[in-house]
């Protein structure tokens, strides 16, 4: 059996087929950046999105052949409202990094609702106020994974999975039911909404495929990435090191003990759910991962190509005292300090180029155990072992600083992003291609396992992240 997965991300998107013996394979991407008119706003247009995400399964199909089920991943958060009847969207979607409602937010705690501007609650209805101000036009809205499917199934099912649904601000803290209270505050018609479904399970045909094949498997990309990494039992954990950085543990069947943000700075997610089991996890964020060797690339220009800082980076036994906190974007798990600033410290006449990208990467890996810290202080877990994928998971230098960091081993996923992976595996759950957890836990193997070697210095670090926070006063103000 296989499976086509279509997987949303924020700056491009892709298909892939997923085989029964958890190969990816036959892959096409398409680049699909967001634009940011102003300061603060990130808009994509939806219909070329989904075009774009249509045209790389076609050519994924046109490779391969026919399939056995569809399988669905996306960036989380990201809005779209469409007219039910034409199918065309309203308004430019706001992506999740968008920051327009950061004061709709603020207002809204001030009266005791906590909305934080990333999640779709307010996008949507700072989008209803533009297209709808009187609430009186037949619209669906959507998170990527709605819209897809709307576009998959040529209209027939507007949906969404919990794992999305969960993140929208929009449902009840054990994720049962939609919360009327910020519902009504924020003036949004239940008939906007899509139907919640399984994120395993038949949801409806793909006709605008050859084939219609059936869609199987919806999971927000973390989730997805998650499953596809084989953490599917109680106190397993992976770490995405992409753009950002995202630590997951699936802690169980049990709702979440606080609504929102818990005390070490993590937030509960819904895992998936499927039948009548919902599992739940943590989610812990780093606001800048990859970005920071991004960074030294484009804007720095110390390294040609992001894949060269490994190299470099070895080129030297240490950073010889050389410290960089990434929070180019402010620091999110712990503290929580949207002002906080990229900060290099311990430098000297004789720091060099390699000295700077081992520190780089190093901080980067520093900020991983804050990860691991705060998430299992949150989960009330002992993590044993740290399963990572992403671009930063082929840097050898990186995986070592983050076993000697955690003092954990590290074990590196077999393919480089496993959402698709992970979406494969929900759709093959529902086809039979995989008979149950045990089964998608048992398949999954590391490319690679690093041990742990001397212990990085935790306090020197903690005393680095002090001198990068509250850099902005005004931004560190801000809270959600």
């Amino acid at each position: 059996m296989s499976i086509l997965v279509i997987d949303l991300g924020t700056s491009g998107v892709r298909a892939a087929i997923v085989g029964a013996d958890a190969s990816v394979t036959h892959e096409f991407r398409s680049p699909t950046l967001p634009d940011s008119p102003a300061p603060g706003l990130v808009e994509f247009d939806a219909n070329a999105y989904a075009a774009a995400a249509l045209d790389c399964a076609r050519s994924a199909l046109d490779a391969h052949g026919p399939v056995d089920a569809v399988g669905v991943t996306n960036q989380r958060g990201s809005t779209i409202v469409w007219d039910r009847a034409t199918g065309e969207p309203l308004a430019p979607a706001q992506g999740w990094q968008d920051l327009r409602t950061v004061g709709d937010c603020l207002v809204l705690a001030a009266d005791g609702i906590r909305l934080a501007p990333n999640q779709s609650a307010t996008k949507l209805a700072n989008i209803l106020d533009a297209v709808d101000p009187d609430r009186t036009r037949d619209l669906c809205f959507g998170t990527p994974d709605s819209w897809i499917v709307w576009k998959l199934t040529e209209g027939a099912h507007h949906v969404s999975d919990l794992t999305n649904a969960a993140i929208w601000g929009l449902l009840s803290p054990d994720a049962s039911h939609y919360d009327v209270t910020v519902m009504d505050r924020l003036r949004i018609p239940a008939s906007i909404l899509p139907r919640i479904v399984d994120s395993s399970g038949p949801i409806g045909e793909a006709t605008a495929l050859p084939g219609a094949p059936m869609v199987c498997g919806i999971a927000g990309d973390q989730q997805a990435s998650l499953i596809g990494q084989g953490c599917v039992r109680p106190g397993s954990a992976k770490i995405t090191f992409g753009t950002g950085g995202m630590l997951d543990v699936c802690v169980g069947p049990q709702p979440p003990t606080v609504a929102g943000r818990a005390g070490a700075g993590t937030f509960p997610i819904v895992c998936w759910r499927r039948g009548q089991e919902t599992v739940w996890g943590v989610e812990a964020v780093m606001l800048s991962a990859g970005t920071n060797v991004e960074w030294l690339v484009e804007d720095l220009g110390v390294i040609e190509r992001p894949e060269d800082s490994g190299a470099l980076a070895a080129s030297v036994p240490d950073a010889d005292g050389v410290v960089y906190v990434p929070a180019l974007l402010g620091l999110g798990t712990p503290r929580w300090d949207y002002g906080a600033r990229g900060t290099l410290l311990g430098l000297t006449r004789g720091s060099g180029r390699a000295h700077v990208v081992r520190a780089v990467l190093e901080g980067v890996a520093e900020r991983g155990a804050d990860l691991v810290d705060a998430a299992e202080a949150d989960a009330g877990v002992t993590l044993s072992s740290l399963r990572i994928d992403g671009g930063m998971s082929d840097n050898e230098v990186f995986v070592q600083h983050l076993a000697d960091a955690t003092q954990r081993p590290v074990e590196v996923s077999p393919v480089r992003e496993a959402t698709a992976l992970g979406a494969g595996f929900l759709a093959g759950l529902a086809i039979g291609t995989w008979s149950g957890w045990d089964h998608v836990a048992d398949t999954w193997t590391p490319s690679r396992r690093v041990e742990p070697g001397t212990p990085t210095d935790r306090d020197r670090w903690r005393e680095a992240l002090d001198r990068a926070a509250g850099w902005n006063e005004d931004l560190s103000a801000l809270d959600f």
